[in-house]
């Protein structure tokens, strides 16, 4: 799969009907910090879409806010799997259609389950990857849930 630019996750999120932005800001966003003070948000606004596998090619996408940490153990129990890794860039770029660090929390290239912690909820608004290391989506939780057919899942490491 070819990787995908910001034009194909805004039609997609056009044609689902979900009322989104996607934010182009001047510098980077490849990590939470950078990515919350270039919005001037706090750290837990931001979440992340991270994608795991298993031996088996299994994939799922966890989103967790970006003040958390995924449990792998409790992903992997939330799949019915043994044990989940993070999957390697170029196959997030596959799977996904967009880079690791950009990757959007719905709108992929491949269907794939998505595991949605329940604090991700706690947020009226989030902003996730856009598509590209200088995009941010604007989007409503319940909106990644309902457009991504999400279950929410504890899967956020306890702090």
């Amino acid at each position: 799969m070819s990787r995908r630019d910001t034009t194909v996750l805004e039609a997609f999120l056009m044609r689902q009907g979900v009322q989104a932005r996607l934010l182009r800001l001047e510098q980077p966003t490849r990590t939470v910090a950078e990515a919350a003070q270039a919005l001037g948000v706090s750290p837990r606004c931001i979440v992340k879409s991270l994608l795991f596998w298993n031996a088996d090619g299994t994939c799922v996408l966890a989103v967790v806010r970006g003040d958390q940490r995924v449990d792998r153990v409790l992903l992997a129990a939330a799949i019915g799997c043994d044990q989940l890794t993070l999957a390697p860039a170029e196959h997030v770029v596959t799977v996904t259609g967009y880079p690791a660090g950009a990757t959007p929390p719905v709108g992929h290239a491949t269907p794939v389950p998505v595991i949605v912690d329940p604090a991700v909820l706690e947020e009226p608004v989030v902003y996730g990857g856009g598509g590209d290391d200088h995009t941010m989506l604007e989007i409503r939780p319940e909106d990644i849930v309902r457009v991504s057919g999400a279950r929410v899942v504890r899967i956020a490491q306890s702090t």
